[in-house]
């Protein structure tokens, strides 16, 4: 690879990170000087990066600016229904294809993550490792693919779901049974269980939301 695609994508990776862990929220304008110097990337690959996302929608015109995409609720009711199937039929693969190793991986990213309940911003991280985990177990690259762009676009919801009061042992309590079911290598209720959890998260953020319209 030259060395200018390899900025490129470097210079895309860093954007959507950066985006992904809440440096640039919803609403906020990016510039091409600010991200070159931020980053210490020339402005050539930081423009391309910023075309390549606004092209995937992460990214808005508003006039001349970029700023990063919102979700109103229609696209994040559309969102997590397709989020919900593919997660589903991820850990149903996982069930069937998953390794010994990949299991006992899961497991101990649930058991590590036990510690993190009272930290909604460390627990989002390592929930998205977890997901990605099981994406990743599930031994079907386009359905990686797919769940990759789905787990992109979340990034744009400028709040998580784990906030929510007591949400986070929740999920915890979700996501063993999520692993129980796969290392029993019971296809149907991993998927049903990840689907479960799904539409929990999904719920929980539209109580968020309407708790948030309430105050405004």
């Amino acid at each position: 690879m030259n060395q200018h695609r390899s900025n490129q994508k470097d210079a895309y990776a860093l954007i959507l990170e950066a985006i992904d862990v809440g440096v640039y929220r919803p609403g906020d304008r990016l510039v091409e000087s600010d991200l070159a110097e931020r980053f210490g990337v020339s402005r050539t690959p930081i423009r391309e990066a910023l075309q390549r996302l606004e092209t995937q929608s992460l990214l808005e015109r508003d006039g001349r600016s970029l700023i990063v995409a919102s979700l109103d609720h229609n696209q994040m009711a559309e969102l997590y229904v397709v989020r919900r199937e593919l997660e589903g039929l991820a850990a149903r693969l996982a069930a069937q294809h998953a390794t010994e190793e990949e299991i006992r991986v899961l497991q101990e990213m649930v058991k590590a993550d036990d510690q993190l309940v009272d930290d909604p911003t460390e627990l989002a991280k390592a929930n998205r490792r977890f997901h990605e985990q099981i994406h990743l177990a599930s031994h079907n690259r386009y359905l990686v693919q797919q769940l990759n762009l789905v787990h992109r676009t979340m990034a744009l919801m400028a709040t998580t779901s784990l906030a929510a009061k007591g949400r986070g042992k929740i999920a915890q309590s979700e996501h063993k049974g999520i692993v129980d079911a796969i290392s029993r290598r019971d296809a149907d209720a991993a998927a049903d269980a990840l689907k479960d959890h799904i539409s929990i998260a999904f719920m929980t953020r539209l109580k968020q939301d309407a708790g948030d319209r309430s105050k405004g």
